[in-house]
């Protein structure tokens, strides 16, 4: 390396812009699409993993490279994650329906995600050289249960390993579950969340509270 291309470098470190390969555990989401353009015009590689061949195609639309792979292969997850080689891994991995009224059905499909699911992206990570991890939770208080149980789960898996806790208030905007009401307090319009969280890659490890 020449040193004029070190200096270079060292500039654009110095000025919090580094260029970092980020593997986006799902891409396909509410945010995760926001956040692809928004990590690709920012000069990041991103590989946008989806469980699902289908919505591959829009992960590519938006610039990432798609990885389709089920966060519960465990095996096949920690293989996509050493093979893209991430600077960062980015969890947005939620089990939602499409339908609010449903959400309660999902309680138990959510709170895996967020224990074995993540769990498992801990384990790719390890594998990986253990790249920075944030993941995402929420900024409200859940009632006792399953669900709750795995917030505070994975919160504190995700700070054992150095990372970050990205706390978002209740998502409003296109796409979400309040598209055109603003939902209470704490809440967030969906791009704005998706803007601090690429603002918060370089953030030390802790939990951050993501609202309006």
């Amino acid at each position: 390396m020449s040193p004029g291309t070190a200096r270079a470098i060292e500039t654009t470190r110095s000025k919090g812009n580094t260029m970092s390969r980020i593997f986006l555990a799902g891409a396909s989401g509410v945010i995760g699409q926001r956040l692809i353009p928004l990590l690709v015009n920012a000069g990041h590689t991103v590989a946008g993993m989806t469980r699902s061949a289908a919505k591959a195609e829009r992960i590519a639309e938006l610039g990432a490279e798609p990885v389709v792979v089920d966060v519960f292969d465990r095996d096949a997850l920690i293989s996509a994650v050493v093979a893209f080689a991430p600077d960062i891994i980015l969890n947005e991995l939620t089990d939602l329906p499409d339908d609010v009224n449903r959400i309660a059905e999902f309680g138990d499909l959510n709170a895996r995600i967020r224990t074995e699911g993540n769990a498992n992206i801990i384990d790719a990570s390890r594998a990986a050289g253990s790249p920075k991890v944030l993941a995402q939770t929420v900024a409200w208080e859940l009632p006792d249960g399953p669900d709750a149980l795995a917030v505070k789960q994975l919160e504190t898996s995700v700070l054992a390993e150095g990372g970050v806790v990205l706390s978002y208030g209740q998502f409003y905007g296109p796409g979400t579950y309040n598209p055109d009401a603003v939902p209470a307090e704490p809440r967030v319009h969906i791009d704005r969340a998706a803007q601090r969280t690429v603002e918060l890659l370089e953030s030390p490890s802790g939990t951050v509270t993501i609202t309006d």
